[in-house]
């Protein structure tokens, strides 16, 4: 039967290579929807795919996740054009103004935890400025979560079908870290990590999704792509010119020898997302946060790794219950935030 399959944020980076990569593995099998905020970018990107794979099936729908507008009428007109929806991955996001941390980066290089700050970015060494959009959010959690929840909810009827299942896929992030994410500030407003706030709280809405959605046949997954040289690495260091990035390649490859996080492109990144569309979901752990790993010699694989608790709801490292309430508490937040929003 063939599979429909709908990437937000297709037209570049992981989302561009995860096309390619799931048209490369069954070209005749799929009907792919490539959910942009930019058409022009979005119809290279189909064109791009197409000369690869002329007989491949391929449209197009505008959406932008930073507005309620958007998503409401993608969703309506990719409901539409399908009767159902087996795959919805969940890859848009943004990181905008991003401020490099220069003493923090300091203090993280002459430590014990140099090689987890540079695999995941943390250590406070990324800030962000926010904004709020039009619709009355904060730019960064409406883009990377609100708006794709909002999708899910609007898709739900071919989403949710008795007898079949169907996967929700998030693309997180190495840098989602309980440290940067509040109960009592979802939003990130007063904080400067948003990014990795709201990240950290995709992990924890996907906990509480599989939790409501599972006996429709929904099932939810979170990916880590690890470090990957995109725009948004790129837009960390903006007054790095580029011949700079590629005399620090060597050093990022010495580093995976260390850490197989650094997967470096993004057809390596998108190695978890490939993954779990080989897997039957129900088998999948829905604590689990799939990591794309690239070893010292090239080799592509995914890892599952358990989604990070806040240490602070429970003392017992073995213990991974304490991301329920915090997940549960997300979803009560966001669902509250479609029933007051005027969009909605």
């Amino acid at each position: 039967m063939t599979k429909v399959i709908l990437v937000t944020g297709a037209s570049s980076g992981i989302g561009l290579a995860l096309c390619e990569r799931l048209l490369s593995h069954d070209p005749e099998g799929l009907q792919l929807c490539l959910a942009c905020r930019d058409v022009q970018r979005a119809r290279d990107a189909r064109a791009a795919l197409l000369a690869s794979h002329p007989t491949a099936h391929v449209t197009l729908v505008q959406m932008d996740t930073s507005s309620v507008s958007s998503v409401i009428g993608a969703a309506q007109e990719v409901k539409r054009r399908y009767n159902r929806l087996d795959f919805l991955y969940l890859n848009a996001g943004i990181m905008p103004n991003p401020h490099f941390d220069v003493k923090a980066f300091f203090r993280g290089l002459f430590s014990s935890r140099i090689v987890t700050m540079f695999a995941t970015g943390g250590g406070g060494i990324l800030t962000q400025e926010d904004r709020v959009t039009a619709d009355g959010l904060q730019e960064i959690f409406m883009t990377n979560l609100f708006g794709h929840f909002l999708l899910i909810r609007e898709l739900e009827p071919i989403l949710c079908h008795a007898g079949l299942t169907s996967q929700l896929i998030w693309t997180s992030s190495s840098n989602a870290h309980p440290s940067a994410f509040s109960v009592d500030d979802i939003q990130h407003r007063r904080g400067t990590q948003p990014y990795s706030s709201s990240k950290y709280a995709c992990d924890l809405l996907s906990l509480a999704l599989n939790t409501h959605y599972n006996k429709q046949g929904l099932y939810s997954s979170v990916t880590c792509p690890g470090f990957v040289m995109t725009s948004l690495t790129y837009g960390i260091l903006p007054f790095f010119p580029p011949f700079l990035w590629t005399l620090l390649m060597p050093l990022f490859w010495l580093i995976r020898i260390l850490t197989n996080t650094f997967t470096l492109t993004p057809y390596n990144g998108a190695e978890a997302l490939l993954w779990l569309f080989k897997q039957q979901p129900e088998s999948l752990d829905p604590q689990a946060k799939y990591q794309s790993s690239t070893s010292g010699l090239g080799k592509n694989y995914t890892q599952p790794r358990k989604v990070l608790r806040n240490p602070h709801l429970c003392g017992d490292k073995t213990c991974w219950q304490g991301c329920e309430p915090e997940g549960q508490s997300v979803w009560c937040y966001v669902v509250g935030a479609l029933q007051h929003h005027p969009g909605q």
